[in-house]
């Protein structure tokens, strides 16, 4: 018996209008990233180690760009008194939630990412993320609904820099 929605169908290709991060490729945030993930190649401090002079960020950097900017309100914590409340869809970067499967569980279903090119220190990096596709999936379990969202990462010139997708499990609480 099928259980995705045919309401929820619309919501594949909405999308978002490209947003900017809220700062450029800062060389103190690349030292800091590169640190956390153990990786001292130098070609992310030291411009005379990189192909063309300026200083990298290392491959995923762009995706931890997009941070609560400050003095916003913290989605978590405006909704930590709400007993319902199982933190899916708190960090949607301005997707509308899918309506038709309000309610619904959600899992965590992997993510996928293509690099294409590596971002420079100074640089302002863009994104947009949009609903890739809504599909009902049979299972020995039962039938699943698999939501993938897709994050394009952009450049200054207007070039994709990454493109994530993420896909999440969907199911009726």
């Amino acid at each position: 018996m099928p259980i995705l929605p045919d309401a929820a169908l619309a919501y594949v290709g909405v999308q978002t209008e490209l947003m900017d991060a809220p700062e450029r490729v800062e060389p103190g945030a690349v030292r800091r990233y590169a640190q956390a993930i153990m990786d001292d190649d130098p070609a992310w401090w030291d411009p005379a180690a990189a192909p063309d002079g300026v200083a990298l960020a290392p491959p995923l950097f762009p995706t931890h760009m997009f941070r609560r900017p400050p003095g916003t309100p913290d989605p978590l914590r405006e909704r930590a008194d709400n007993p319902d409340f199982d933190g899916s869809g708190a960090t949607t970067l301005a997707l509308p939630e899918i309506a038709p499967l309000r309610g619904w569980s959600v899992l965590n279903g992997g993510a996928d990412i293509e690099l294409l090119r590596l971002v420079r220190h100074g640089e302002r990096v863009r994104m947009r993320a949009r609903y890739a596709s809504i599909t009902e999936k049979p299972t020995s379990k039962g039938p699943i609904v698999l939501v993938v969202v897709t994050n394009d990462y952009v450049g200054e010139e207007g070039d994709v820099i990454a493109r994530l997708s993420r896909t999440y499990i969907r199911k009726p609480a």
